[in-house]
């Protein structure tokens, strides 16, 4: 039996969660057991349009990439988001949040009108084209990243948690963040990442996207036992949260 042909594109993105991939290092011989590169920009010359799986990182923000983004769709069988900006936009979509004639100036200054510097309002890869799977968080974790890709190679269903990041870190005995008087997005952001920033002193940056369904009122609880209020919680989320949903529940 054949391997899985696998493409790796990138769209508006630093590169970071490609570069996690490379850093598996003797780990990537193993999956490269498993399937075969045929187009990976990142980490070598050759290029093929004939692919089974296609691996998206990066944010889609020009109307070019949405007609990219899709021709790439038609091509694979499967396509995996990769990373913040693929899965939720990551920090790219703070931009939606202005005026985007606005950022240009703001960003490219007398060059904001170049043509080849076009910009539209940020999408998640979702947003443009059906994605069949997501690695989460930025930059991913590259544990995770290989369990999807040998799941899905040998046919198997991943399993991508949908409990808070809080779970993980009573798992490793944290103190809550909150006790340090800081706001950590830790209730209503999704796990699989093992709580590394919580397990490092740092609050949860919620990279990894909220839970399907995030229960905001108990995290406004938890703002209150520690007074704090939800619109400080709304600014720790716009950092990777913008455009997500988090209504309260009735």
């Amino acid at each position: 039996m054949s391997k899985p042909r696998v493409a790796i594109f990138d769209f508006a993105c630093c590169e970071g969660c490609q570069l996690q991939i490379v850093n598996l290092e003797e780990e990537l011989l193993d999956l490269i057991s498993l399937v075969q590169p045929v187009a990976w920009r990142e980490a070598m010359s050759e290029s093929s349009d004939e692919y089974d799986i296609a691996i998206v990182e990066g944010s889609i923000t020009r109307p070019e990439d949405e007609e990219r983004v899709k021709e790439i769709r038609d091509r694979a069988g499967i396509l995996i988001a990769l990373g913040a900006c693929a899965t939720i936009g990551g920090i790219n979509k703070l931009k939606n949040n202005f005026d985007l004639d606005e950022v240009k100036r703001y960003v490219y200054g007398k060059d904001a009108e170049m043509p080849h510097l076009n910009t539209a309002m940020t999408k998640a890869v979702d947003e443009v084209v059906k994605v069949d799977y997501k690695v989460h968080g930025c930059p991913i974790n590259r544990s995770e990243f290989t369990y999807i890709v040998r799941c899905i190679a040998l046919g198997k269903e991943p399993v991508i948690p949908n409990y808070p990041v809080c779970v993980e870190c009573k798992k490793r005995e944290n103190v809550c963040r909150f006790e340090y008087g800081e706001i950590c997005l830790g209730p209503i952001t999704r796990a699989g990442c093992n709580a590394p920033c919580p397990s490092a002193g740092f609050w949860c940056y919620g990279c990894r996207g909220c839970v399907d369904d995030p229960n905001v009122n108990a995290a406004k609880d938890i703002m209150e036992k520690y007074g704090k209020t939800v619109e400080d919680l709304m600014q720790k989320m716009a950092l990777f949260g913008s455009g997500q949903k988090t209504e309260a529940r009735e």
